[in-house]
C-alpha cells in the first residue's frame, strides 16, 4: 500500500520473523555470540529466553543461516504435544519415519541416524521453540534425548527457546539434571530508547527507505508505548506508515503515533501476553495457582515498559544537562575572551608605562650627571 509512496522495496515492519531484518543491538549481538559459542563448542544444552516479541525466533533463523551449514537441524515450533508426539515431530523434521508408534523403535531410529551423521562428520541440532509449553513428560523426554551420545562426543545438541516462564520451569527439582547441563544461556531484554531509534532506522534503510522518516517525537512515543519490544515497535510503525500514506505525509511525527495508539485502543490490550493454562509441572502453590503466571507476565511487561520510560526520562535529563553544560561552557568562553582582551589591554598599558618609566629614569640620570658636572666646575673655581 505505502511501499511505492515511501520508496520501499518491501514492507519494513512486517512481524513475520525475517533473519535478513535482524537488528543486532548490543543485547542481540551478545546473544548471537553466546549461541555461536555454544554451537561451535558442542555444548549439549543451550538456553535462550526472552519476553514475547523480543526477537527470539528471528535470532534462531539467523543462527541457522549463519552457523549451521555443517549441521542437520530439526526445528520444533509446536510444543503442545505429548512426549511420544514430540519424538515423532523430531523424526519428521530430520526426514525420518517410524513404521510403528513404538517409542523404543523411534529412539533407536534416531540414535542410528545420529551415529550415521557423526560418521559423516556432521552434527545434529534440535531447536525447540516455545519450550515453556512443554509438558512435564515432554521435558523429561528432552532430558533423555540428551543422553544420546558417544563415549567422547555429543551426538545431539539441544537448544531450548522460550519465554521467561521457561527459566522458572527449569528451576524445579525435577529438571535439575537439565539445568546442570545448560552451559550456555542468555536472556533477551527489550531495546533501550537509543536502540529503538536505531532499530527503526535500520529497518527503514533495509527496505530501501530513508532512515529519518520517523522524527524524534515519534520515536520517543513508540519507545514509551512499545516498551522496547521489537514486535510491538513493528506493529506501531507499520500502522503509522499506513496513516502517513493516507494523510500524504513525508515525515511521521508524534501526532501520527498518538493517533495510531488511540485508534488501536491501547496496545496493552491487543498485544498483551496471551492467557495460557498453567502447566501441570508441580503441585507447588506458586506454579500451579491459576492465573498467577499470567499476572506475573503482565507485571513483567509493565516493569519493562516502566524501565524504558525511566531510561527515556533519564535521557531527556541528560540532554538537558548537556544543554546547560553547553550554555555554561559558552558563557565561560565569552568571559574568558573578555578577560583575555582586558589582559591584553593591561599588557599594552603596562608596556607604555614601562617605556615612560625607563625614559624617566634616563632623564633623571642625565639630570644627575648635569648636577655633578656643575658641582665639579664650581669646586675648580
Amino acid at each position: 500500500m505505502y511501499e511505492n509512496y515511501y520508496g520501499f522495496q518491501e514492507r519494513p515492519f512486517s512481524i513475520v520473523p525475517n533473519p535478513d531484518y535482524l537488528y543486532l543491538s548490543p543485547i542481540h549481538q551478545n546473544a548471537l555470540t553466546y549461541l555461536e559459542y555454544g554451537l561451535m563448542e558442542d555444548i549439549g544444552f543451550i538456553l535462550l529466553t526472552g519476553g514475547v516479541g523480543t526477537g527470539k525466533t528471528t535470532l534462531i533463523r539467523y543462527v541457522i543461516n549463519q552457523f549451521c551449514s555443517d549441521m542437520d537441524v530439526a526445528v520444533i515450533f509446536n510444543t503442545n504435544v505429548s512426549a511420544d508426539q514430540l519424538i515423532s515431530l523430531i523424526l519428521r523434521s530430520y526426514g525420518l519415519s517410524s513404521e510403528t508408534n513404538d517409542k523404543v523403535n523411534a529412539l533407536d531410529i534416531l540414535y542410528n541416524y545420529l551415529i550415521e551423521k557423526y560418521s559423516e562428520n556432521r552434527r545434529a541440532l534440535i531447536i525447540i521453540d516455545e519450550a515453556q509449553n512443554l509438558s512435564h513428560e515432554s521435558m523429561e523426554e528432552v532430558r533423555m534425548l540428551s543422553n544420546l551420545q558417544s563415549d567422547d562426543h555429543v551426538l545431539l545438541q539441544i537448544m531450548l527457546v522460550g519465554q521467561p516462564e521457561l527459566k522458572a520451569k527449569l528451576r524445579h527439582q525435577s529438571f535439575i539434571s537439565i539445568t546442570q547441563r545448560i552451559a550456555v544461556k542468555f536472556h533477551l531484554s527489550p531495546l533501550t530508547r537509543k536502540e529503538v531509534g536505531r532499530y527503526i532506522a535500520f529497518r527503514l534503510e533495509k527496505a530501501g527507505g530513508k532512515s529519518d522518516l520517523f522524527d524524534t517525537d515519534a520515536v520517543d512515543m513508540i519507545c514509551r508505548e512499545s516498551g522496547g519490544i521489537p514486535r510491538s515497535i513493528n506493529l506501531i510503525c507499520d500502522s503509522a506508515l499506513v496513516y502517513g500514506f493516507g494523510y500524504d505525509l513525508r515525515t511521521i511525527g508524534g501526532s501520527v503515533i498518538e493517533q495510531v495508539i488511540q485508534d488501536r485502543g491501547g496496545l496493552e490490550v491487543e498485544m498483551g501476553p496471551a492467557v495460557k493454562e498453567p502447566h501441570p509441572l508441580t503441585a507447588t502453590h506458586e506454579i500451579s495457582e491459576p492465573g498467577l503466571i499470567d499476572r506475573l507476565r503482565i507485571l513483567e511487561t509493565g516493569v519493562r515498559k516502566l524501565q524504558v520510560q525511566t531510561e527515556w526520562q533519564m535521557g531527556e535529563f541528560d540532554r538537558r544537562v548537556e544543554g546547560l553544560q553547553a550554555n555554561l561552557i559558552g558563557k565561560l568562553n565569552d568571559l574568558l575572551l573578555r578577560e583575555r582582551k582586558r589582559s591584553d589591554q593591561l599588557l599594552v598599558e603596562y608596556s607604555k608605562l614601562r617605556v615612560k618609566y625607563r625614559a624617566l629614569l634616563k632623564q633623571r640620570l642625565r639630570d644627575k650627571k648635569a648636577r655633578q658636572n656643575l658641582l665639579t666646575i664650581a669646586e675648580r673655581r
